[in-house]
């Protein structure tokens, strides 16, 4: 239920916990070291980690590019500690080479199928 005093500052600092709290549940998975393959990474990424952001994904539609920046550096983040990418991969390589969609892209779809 949306309450009145609804701020997205505080939202966003809500989600940025929550997922920051995921990740570290799951880290020993995910993480650079483990022995998982980068297929049942990605795998775990998408089935734990990316529903917490993309839970109520059609609000963020109407969000600042702020926002959205920090679900993207988090996604960011997660990947390149998936599969240990050297800090000279762009990011965009990174999301092409993994055929995933960036966060801007995905909150604008799903923003444009709510409509």
């Amino acid at each position: 239920m949306l309450g009145a005093k609804l701020r997205w500052k505080a939202h966003v600092k809500e989600k940025q916990e929550e997922r920051g709290l995921k990740y570290k549940k799951v880290y020993w998975l995910l993480g650079r070291k483990s022995a998982l393959s980068a297929h049942n990474k990605l795998m775990l990424y998408k089935q734990i980690l990316k529903p917490v952001w993309t839970y109520s994904v059609q609000l963020w539609g109407y969000t600042k590019q702020s926002n959205t920046d920090i679900i993207y550096r988090f996604q960011n983040t997660v990947l390149r500690n998936i599969f240990d990418a050297p800090w000279y991969i762009r990011n965009a390589d990174l999301h092409r080479d993994l055929q995933m969609e960036i966060v801007t892209n995905e909150i604008g779809k799903f923003a444009k199928k709510h409509e």
